[in-house]
């Protein structure tokens, strides 16, 4: 099979045919997205633990997530075939056909929305559902047209977290607005950072990202301020809202404040070295303030 000017033939090992589910399913985030999904589950259960039905749920929202990352990749070939970072991708390189994506990609939606919905409750089935569908229809496309597209993608990356809670308590209330607002948030000053960092291959597959049309970074310095300085008083306001303990409070301000230490460097600099390391603490940061969260609920 020819792509471009090369040759490439399928390998048929079975250790690469595992890599290429890895990289089309983008492994590393759904991961990410099990353990907020976990996070939002303990943060908010009540009665008997039941391990069941918080298995079916971190593995359902892991397949919907899958299947709406298989798909993005399905649609967006052609650019990954332009930039450096996305090149070797299994579409591009022409190891997966366009059909046998559409299938992998519709199957693990498919399968994923309906252990939800078996397993768990319709309305985390249906909102893994939209998850899916905006990331796909809306977000993908937007990705060609504007530069507020990191925005509009921020939604159906946070809805896995409002899933972890409606699976718990089989509907939605004030803490899973909380949690929805700190991960919509959280995803701006992280993929900035990403952007700013591969600026000029996104610029070569045709996104109009933020980063790539801010030539000088001022518009990209001011968007992840603005989130960042609405991030930190949302992680708070568990403990206002009564959710939390001051342990937690105190704890949340020190981990915003360090991490808003790397933000406001990369702000200032808008050099790739501070970039790359306000993106690295974004991925420590995360973690450790709904850990803080899970942990001062089990203390209470």
């Amino acid at each position: 099979m020819k792509v471009g000017s090369e040759t490439i033939a399928r390998d048929p090992s079975f250790a690469t045919l595992l890599a290429d589910i890895g990289e089309l399913t983008k492994f590393r985030i759904g991961f990410l997205v099990l353990v907020t999904t976990a996070v939002a589950w303990f943060w908010t259960a009540s009665g008997p633990f039941d391990p069941t039905v918080l298995l079916a749920t971190m593995f359902g929202t892991a397949l919907t997530a899958s299947g709406a990352n298989t798909l993005n990749q399905l649609l967006e070939r052609d650019v990954d075939a332009r930039m450096e970072r996305t090149r070797n991708r299994p579409l591009p390189t022409g190891r997966w056909s366009p059909l046998e994506a559409l299938v992998f990609g519709c199957g693990l939606t498919l399968v994923g929305v309906a252990l939800l919905a078996y397993a768990v409750n319709p309305l985390t089935a249906a909102i893994g559902l939209f998850s899916v569908l905006s990331y796909v229809l809306i977000y993908t496309p937007s990705k060609r047209k504007t530069p507020h597209s990191t925005l509009i993608g921020a939604v159906p990356g946070a809805l896995p977290v409002v899933m972890g809670v409606t699976a718990a308590t089989g509907g939605a209330d004030v803490r899973a607005v909380v949690l929805f607002l700190i991960l919509t948030l959280w995803q701006l000053p992280h993929f900035y950072a990403i952007a700013w960092l591969y600026r000029d291959d996104y610029a070569r597959g045709g996104f109009p990202m933020l980063p790539v049309i801010d030539t000088d970074g001022r518009r990209t310095a001011s968007a992840s301020l603005m989130a960042l300085s609405a991030l930190i008083p949302v992680t708070l306001a568990p403990t206002l809202l009564g959710l939390a303990g001051w342990s937690y409070f105190v704890a949340a301000l020190v981990l915003g404040v360090l991490y808003g230490v790397t933000v406001v460097r990369f702000a200032k600099t808008r050099s790739r070295e501070d970039a790359r390391f306000s993106f690295f603490a974004s991925i420590v940061y995360l973690p450790l303030v709904l850990t803080l969260l899970v942990f001062d609920r089990l203390q209470a």
